[in-house]
């Protein structure tokens, strides 16, 4: 569940496995049916699945519990689709976030650009504690069993051309606070944006982006 650009829809069908993969964004399906073009991609938003009851042995959905309005619900739509004992892993970003995945925000931040109002935020009712305790419970409440949750840490090496063309697409909520400003503002974002990448700069020019994100798991 929101597939992406496929990658881990390819990796399944690479060991042999029947593939059904999903995303909102119809752009994602397109590229995602290019890089997993075994998978049977389709268009879907959580939490509404055009998927029988029971109809998994397991399920992924790799950051789209970020992107909802409602991820109990979503949980829910996810074990809804999954046959008992069969299991579910879900992966979100960690709060409080790793340095490296700051590093936009702070440009924004520095720009003194807010949160504008169009853009919602997630009820606190339907929000939870992004750490391994809080997001284990998430599943727990959601019926599963065996839930556990581990944080995962990496380095994500990029440019920062390329890590600046994101939010200059409107990628995301950053991106979407980016493209709702003048041009001048953007204009003054970008350059806290490249004068706050020299901290992560490496020798060879290459941004080195510690980032950390939740995996958790648990069986229907």
């Amino acid at each position: 569940m929101g597939t992406g650009t496929g990658t881990a829809a390819a990796a399944a069908c690479g060991r042999g496995v029947k593939v059904a993969a999903v995303d909102a964004e119809p752009s994602m399906v397109a590229v995602a049916t290019r890089n997993a073009p075994s998978a049977a991609v389709r268009l879907a938003v959580l939490p509404e699945l055009p998927f029988a009851d029971d109809e998994f042995d397991a399920v992924i959905g790799n950051f789209v519990l970020n992107h909802v309005g409602q991820p109990r619900s979503a949980l829910a739509e996810l074990r809804r689709v999954t046959r008992p004992g069969g299991r579910i892993a879900v992966t979100i970003w960690a709060a409080p976030a790793a340095a490296g995945q700051t590093l936009l925000g702070r440009a924004v931040q520095a720009a003194g650009v807010g949160r504008p109002a169009h853009l919602p935020s997630l009820a606190p009712g339907d929000d939870f504690p992004r750490d391994e305790q809080g997001f284990a419970a998430l599943l727990a409440g959601a019926g599963l069993l065996e839930a556990g949750c581990e944080t995962l840490m990496w380095d994500h090496r990029t440019t920062p051309e390329e890590w600046w063309s994101g939010p200059a697409a409107g990628i995301a909520t950053i991106g979407q606070i980016v493209r709702s400003q003048p041009p001048e503002v953007t204009e003054t974002i970008k350059a806290h944006f490249e004068a706050l990448c020299a901290e992560f700069t490496d020798r060879d020019g290459v941004l080195v982006l510690p980032h950390a994100a939740l995996l958790a798991h648990g069986r229907a």
